[in-house]
């Protein structure tokens, strides 16, 4: 009799146990591939970025978001699937639930857009892209991205060139002053023997017995 009840109590406890029992989630392999065409592209130049994500596993609400350093003038985004909204430097693709699989079609965005002609010499174009879902709130977003420096540097201040005039050493006030002032009794002595040497040949000649000139 014990083991005609205790046979249907195990197979109950086994059923319970089989009901609560978590199913494991199939592992999610997300990899984005980004390219840049042309890759290293100068500002005034259009170029286009290509997002392909590929992996395997089911992907729920997934989302793209693309980010660059410098703005991009008619940016413009398709996603297959999915729906994009753009800006200067920001892209956000909503792609829904996916299935990735091996000889499946790849999902894939497509940016363009002109980089921006004010973008200055030496700075670093940063493109960067990443993935989330429901599945990466554990794991986290799968990235990708490429980067380069644009040639050139930043324009410097060049030093201004001061004319000779200005540059000249100019003496003291007081110097110049100095300077005139004997200038002016150096005349003035000059001057001075000048009208001695005259009164002299004057007197010489009023003397009696001095030779005149006839």
């Amino acid at each position: 009799m014990w083991e005609s009840i205790a046979a249907p109590v195990v197979g109950m406890t086994a059923a319970v146990a089989g009901a609560v029992a978590p199913t494991p989630s199939p592992a999610v392999d997300v990899a984005p591939a980004l390219t840049s065409t042309p890759f290293g592209a100068l500002p005034g130049q259009r170029v286009t970025h290509t997002v392909t994500i590929s992996g395997g596993g089911a992907l729920t609400a997934a989302r793209v978001t693309f980010t660059t350093t410098a703005d991009l003038d008619g940016v413009t985004a398709r996603a297959e699937p999915g729906r994009c909204a753009v800006s200067a430097r920001t892209v956000v693709c909503d792609l829904g639930d996916l299935r990735l699989a091996a000889g499946s079609p790849a999902p894939q965005i497509t940016i363009t857009g002109r980089m921006g002609p004010g973008t200055p010499p030496g700075t670093l174009i940063r493109n960067r892209v990443s993935v989330a879902s429901a599945q990466s709130t554990a794991t986290g977003a799968a990235i990708a991205s490429n980067a380069y420096l644009l040639p050139g540097s930043a324009p410097t201040a060049q030093p201004r060139q001061e004319s000779q005039a200005a540059t000249r050493v100019q003496p003291p006030a007081r110097s110049r002053w100095v300077t005139a002032v004997a200038a002016v009794v150096v005349a003035g002595a000059v001057a001075a023997a000048a009208l001695l040497t005259r009164r002299r040949l004057r007197r010489r000649r009023a003397q009696p017995g001095s030779p005149r000139r006839l």
